[in-house]
């Protein structure tokens, strides 16, 4: 799952993408370097940010998605929100999109995702006891993150890794995205800029663990640890 951001903020430099054009290079870059998932935001969930509003966040990503759809309507477009009215809008004007939320969504988002039956990947945030919500929703089509970057700090972070295993008992698709973040290169003594092997390190301990999905902002890179991952393992 390749990373995209059209803002001005997210704490990754390299993944924003100021306009059309910039979203479409990105998108033809990732799809060619392996991505089989374009995931694309409009509301930078950084650390200590301020969310923009919801119209500002639909102004920014109307114009992306609709040059996605209309550039590569094959494509498998993954929409980064927290909002249930712009994963309404977004699919009411775009059809089927993975709807990735990482506040661990509400009933107005869980009614709408069953609605759809469009993939939801759900984050727990760090809270392995959240997964009860499985038995008490309509949504049917889960994708499982356990929320790296939002467990409540570094050593939460690494706690809630230690514990992924569990997630097998579930058959269902595993979501990790530790892509650059605190996690990786703060106890390190680096910066989002300079940990790129840091983070294929420890995305090659969370394949070893259940991962499915890897979202990330090297997308090249990735691809190759996972053609090693399964060379082992094949």
């Amino acid at each position: 799952m390749a990373i995209g951001n059209v803002t001005p903020d997210s704490f990754y430099a390299s993944s924003r993408l100021k306009d059309t054009d910039s979203v479409i290079r990105w998108a033809h870059q990732a799809l060619a370097e392996g991505a089989d998932i374009l995931d694309i935001g409009a509301c930078s969930t950084r650390p200590d940010s301020t969310p923009v509003s919801a119209d500002e966040e639909w102004r920014r990503l109307e114009p992306a998605l609709t040059a996605l759809r209309k550039e590569l309507p094959e494509a498998s477009l993954s929409l980064d929100t927290f909002r249930p009215e712009i994963a309404r809008q977004a699919l009411e004007h775009f059809g089927p999109i993975i709807i990735n939320d990482i506040s661990g969504g509400n009933e107005t988002m869980y009614e709408l995702v069953s609605q759809w039956n469009t993939p939801y990947v759900f984050c727990m945030r760090g809270d392995y006891k959240r997964l009860s919500v499985l038995n008490h929703t309509a949504v049917t089509n889960w994708i499982l993150d356990p929320g790296f970057g939002f467990c409540g700090g570094v050593q939460q972070d690494y706690e809630c890794l230690r514990q992924m295993d569990c997630l097998r008992d579930y058959h269902l698709p595993v979501l990790v995205g530790v892509s650059r973040k605190s996690m990786v290169y703060k106890p390190l003594g680096l910066t989002p800029e300079t940990c790129l092997s840091a983070t294929q390190a420890i995305q090659l301990y969370a394949l070893e663990h259940g991962a499915t999905i890897l979202r990330t902002h090297d997308v090249k890179e990735t691809e190759q640890i996972v053609r090693l991952f399964d060379m082992l393992n094949s």
